[in-house]
């Protein structure tokens, strides 16, 4: 979200008003006014300030196939776009767009293969998954989620764009003020190595480890139907035009340069774009003229693609991983949240 400055200041005093009532549900949560509910087992929420990509998707499959892995039974609260769609459990991904509107939650299901709630209340969500027998959720974007309780905070910061300007809607992409960082009990920084000027705003608003993460090219995959995804691709031989609709296209755009694929040019849409016949018969256009064999888009956008068909050139897809720093120590602060958790439930 990006506007002309005169822009914003016409928005500001739409802009206070919101800070005035984030800070007061803020305090009122703090305080005890209102209340969090609480579910019996532990809640790992990973979440961020503002709207709009930091890596909070890849983020949460990195960690629950690390909790998979230890051996947990692992859930995933979600909210889904715009708050749509159901509970829904392992083979989602297969699901059409119209039972479950969320792309963000068909890649998790198709990735995992775990159960995953989506609902606009993850409380009763959480409640209808009992019978699956989960030892630990997830909350997906849930930072702002206050009305459940969390065991862990981990806020994600994207240092490219740490903090929008620091506009707050709808003038800008900041959810909540610079001071909500004071929640966090783990802050992440994506897509650098180093960011010492990010660390030292993150610093001002809280004292939680700060950790640092960057996306990494599992694989390029052609996008074949009706299944998401079909055989690996050497993406190092082809020449493409990429497009995406996602929160953060320009990272994208970044990440395509640092893994040496080769982009002639790129198209963006706004995020959750559900492409159109029209706009492939565009793209492929596009495409031919720039002398590109191939259309690159994100995991994400394949699952907004349904229905549409590419008739002269093949669309591959790229599949990431998050590369964490200092894995042991995050996961080290993982185990002591579960460990606390356990030994205040009754048995």
């Amino acid at each position: 979200m990006s506007f002309p400055l005169f822009v914003r200041w016409l928005l500001w005093p739409f802009s206070f008003l919101f800070g005035v009532f984030v800070r007061m549900r803020a305090w009122c949560y703090r305080v005890g006014i209102l209340a969090a509910k609480s579910l019996r087992q532990p809640v790992i929420s990973v979440g961020n300030l503002t709207i709009g990509g930091t890596g909070k998707t890849p983020l949460v499959l990195w960690l629950a196939q690390r909790l998979q892995a230890q051996g947990k039974r692992v859930g995933i609260l979600s909210r889904g776009y715009r708050g749509g769609g159901r509970a829904t459990w392992p083979g989602a991904s297969k699901a059409s767009s119209k039972e479950i509107p969320s792309d963000e939650v068909r890649l998790l299901a198709g990735r995992l293969r775990l159960p995953i709630g989506v609902g606009a209340n993850r409380y009763r969500t959480a409640l209808a998954m009992e019978p699956e027998k989960i030892e630990v959720f997830l909350l997906d974007d849930g930072f702002q989620h206050l009305r459940l309780a969390r065991d862990l905070d981990i806020v994600l910061v994207d240092a490219t764009n740490p903090f929008g300007g620091g506009w707050l809607l709808p003038a800008g992409p900041l959810r909540e003020p610079h001071s909500a960082l004071s929640r966090a009990d783990i802050v992440v920084i994506t897509r650098s190595e180093h960011a010492l000027a990010v660390e030292t705003l993150v610093r001002r608003h809280s004292s939680a480890p700060i950790f640092y993460a960057q996306t990494r090219l599992a694989a390029v995959l052609e996008r074949s139907q009706p299944s998401p995804g079909g055989r690996t691709v050497d993406a190092q031989v082809h020449r493409y035009l990429a497009f995406c609709g996602i929160g953060n296209p320009r990272a994208f755009r970044d990440d395509l340069s640092r893994w040496g694929i080769k982009v002639l040019g790129s198209t963006f849409f706004r995020d959750h774009h559900r492409y159109t016949q029209r706009e492939a018969d565009q793209l492929e256009r596009l495409a031919a003229a720039m002398g590109a064999d191939g259309l690159l888009c994100t995991e994400k956008d394949v699952f907004n693609l349904e229905g549409v068909n590419f008739k002269s050139l093949p669309v591959h897809f790229c599949r990431i991983d998050m590369n964490l720093n200092n894995v042991e120590a995050f996961l080290s602060i993982v185990r002591e949240t579960l460990n606390r958790s356990a030994a205040r439930t009754p048995k």
